[in-house]
Formats: structure tokens, sequence, C-alpha cells
């Protein structure tokens, strides 16, 4: 832990963290708080994922949402803990509006197009859009494409930006791309049902009017879209950075990323695919959208996977020898490497807990993916 001594060095180490490692060996990062808190590496000569088998509740987890069936109003919750929800939710065509007294609400658009209807006003939708919206809202989807969203609702607290500290408040994305609804009033006659989930439980209020039939609005709450494309992600070419310079939102007790694309190291000593670590203090989900996984192997467009606390997690072998494999190509035409992938990250501060509609579309035997399917060489040098 720390307690404001010098950093140790024992033994055969790297100078620097991700880059160099001492031959026959891997690197592993025991952290604490996520990627932010004081952190020790440990150089090992075998994976600490090359497990034979593992059983037991914080075993590794993936979830094919396609399987989730038809769904209500609301999303399917996969993986909830006290401070956020994260789950899947189907629209394919306009139903009651909808008011979320529980949590802030955060979607990404898997599939689909059409209008976000919100009492602030409309905010168009495509594939590959975050739309938010702050606790109270009302609002209802209205798909022209029929439309399968990630859900994460904030019952802790609302959706921030990051702190962006030296890289400064332009980073990442300009606050001027994100977009707040025109004010568009609706002036139409008939009735019309808000359902407010409150406790998670609804009650349903009745209007003889459209209920968004605001003129104008002024302030700092609004529902927001972000485009991920105008995610433009922070490299290093000679370093592989941590997860968390993809921050995209932060809440109390969770922080939400973007795995955008981008170019890898091209420093031959340093390590492109993500360094092993058993993710203490933060459970990991992470929703695949759309590429090609450069750390995952076996892993398709909207896929869920869980990965506890306290068990490691990295690169599969199959992952680490298309890693390879891709390195020698590059070294052989001198082109350039990219992680040509969009999925996003929730890493949440409290245990999650799967939920029954999860069980229905887990991915059997998943953690297993780490196992060799032939006996590794042993490693050579120190």
């Amino acid at each position: 832990m720390d307690i404001g001594l010098p950093q140790w060095e024992r033994g055969v180490h790297s100078r620097q963290a991700h880059v160099a490692l001492p031959e026959g060996t891997v690197e592993e990062e025991h952290g604490r708080d996520g990627f932010y808190g004081p952190a020790s590496h440990l150089y090992r000569r075998h994976a600490p994922t090359a497990w034979t088998s593992v059983e037991g509740p914080a075993r590794h987890r993936a979830y094919a949402t396609h399987d989730v069936g038809p769904t209500g109003p609301w999303p399917t919750w996969l993986l909830v803990n006290a401070e956020v929800a994260v789950g899947v939710q189907r629209v394919d065509r306009a139903g009651d509006f909808l008011r979320d007294a529980d949590g802030d609400l955060c979607y990404f658009v898997h599939e689909g197009a059409g209008t976000l209807r919100t009492e602030y006003g409309p905010l168009g939708y495509h594939v590959g859009d975050y739309l938010v919206l702050p606790r109270g809202t009302t609002f209802r989807f209205e798909p022209t494409v029929p439309t399968h969203l990630l859900a994460i609702e904030a019952t802790g607290s609302r959706f921030r930006l990051p702190e962006r500290g030296l890289l400064g408040r332009h980073a990442l994305f300009d606050p001027s791309v994100v977009e707040v609804p025109d004010a568009e009033a609706v002036d139409e006659i008939g009735e019309f049902t808000v359902l407010v989930k409150r406790a998670g439980v609804d009650t349903r209020v009745t209007y003889p009017f459209h209920p968004c039939d605001v003129v104008g609005w002024k302030g700092d709450v609004a529902p927001l879209r972000l485009p991920v494309d105008a995610i433009r992600p922070v490299v290093s070419p000679r370093f592989h950075l941590p997860p968390s310079v993809h921050s995209t939102w932060v809440a109390d007790g969770f922080v939400v990323c973007t795995f955008a694309p981008r170019p890898m190291e091209s420093d031959p000593e340093a390590l492109r695919l993500p360094f092993f670590h058993r993710n203490v203090d933060y459970d990991e989900v992470i929703f695949y959208h759309r590429g090609r996984f450069f750390s995952r192997a076996g892993i398709g467009a909207g896929n869920v996977t869980f990965h506890p606390t306290g068990l490691h997690h990295g690169p599969q072998p199959a992952a680490r020898q298309r890693d390879a494999e891709a390195a020698a190509a590059v070294a052989a035409d001198g082109s350039e490497r990219v992680a040509d992938e969009v999925a996003v990250m929730v890493d949440a501060r409290r245990p999650l807990t799967p939920t029954a509609a999860a069980a229905e579309v887990e991915i059997a035997g998943y953690v297993d993916s780490w196992i060799e399917t032939e006996p590794a060489a042993a490693p050579s040098g120190p």
C-alpha cells in the first residue's frame, strides 16, 4: 500500500512500465483505485490467466445481448449495484413517454436511428451516439429504424465530464460537439401517458395534451447527444496508456470509457495489448459495438463481457497470437497499425451482481477462452 515511502525495486524488472519487458516475462499491474492509484508491476514467467479451470462467482462472464428478448418501456438490466445498472433495450416503435425518477440515463445506440423526443425538444440519433438524459426528464424514443441500445443508469449521482488535467478542456472532444435540443413545442390534443419510474415501480400519469409542449428553455440541465466519431482518443506511440485515459463520462461510483479507433504503439519495445491486471477495486464491463477487438478473440458486436475484481484478465492467447502476427507484418511493410474498434466500458467501484435476465443470455465457457490450447513453451531469460 502507499504509505509515503519511495518506490521499492526488487529482482528483475523493467525500468519503464509497459516497455522493454525482461526476456521471457509477462507484466502484470497490481494497482489500486482502478488505474488512478498506487501500483506495482510484477514480472512473471507465465501469464496469470493461464489457468486450467475457474469455478465460482468471481469468474469472468460474457453475455449475448442480441439474445435478450423483447424489452418493455425500460431497459433489461444485466448487471446492477446500488450506484449503477447496465443493460440493453430494444425499441421498434414509439410507445408511452417515460420519466426516470431513480437515476440519470445514458444510452449508447448500437443499432437503429430515429428521434429522441424530449420535453426540451427533439434530438435525432444514429448508430454510435451517446444520449444522456438527466433524472426526471420526460422522453420517448421514436425510431425510424428498429433500435438496439446499451443502457447505463446512474442512481447515485449525475453523469459528468471527466477532469482532463494537463490535456486541457478540449481534449478527447471539444464541449461544443455535444448537442442539446432546440425547443420545439408539440401542440397536440389527445390522450398521452407518462410512465414515472420511482423505486423501480411505474406510476401512470395521463395528460389530455402532448407532454412535449415546451416553447423555450434555458439553464445547464438538458438532454445531450455525443457522437462517438467526435471522440479523439489520446494515444502515445511509445507507451501503452491505461483505459482511464479513454474516460467519457464519470459519476459517483463508476466511470464510462470509450475505446474508439486509434493508432497503436509503434515503438517495438512498447506493449500494444493491455497489460495483465486483476482489476482491484473496480468491476469491469465492456460492451462491444463494432470493429475487430484487438484484445479479445471470439467476441462479437453486441456482446458484453464482465470481469469482476480479484480475478486476473488481459489479452487472450488467440489475441496475443494475432497481435504477434500483425506486428510481424507491420515490421515487414512499415505500415501503421490501428486499433479499429468501438467499445464502451463501465468500471464500477462496488461489486456488480448479474441479474436473472443476464443468466438467460450468458455465453457458456467464456472464462475458458484464456486456457492455452497447447502447452506454453517455457520462457527463456532470467
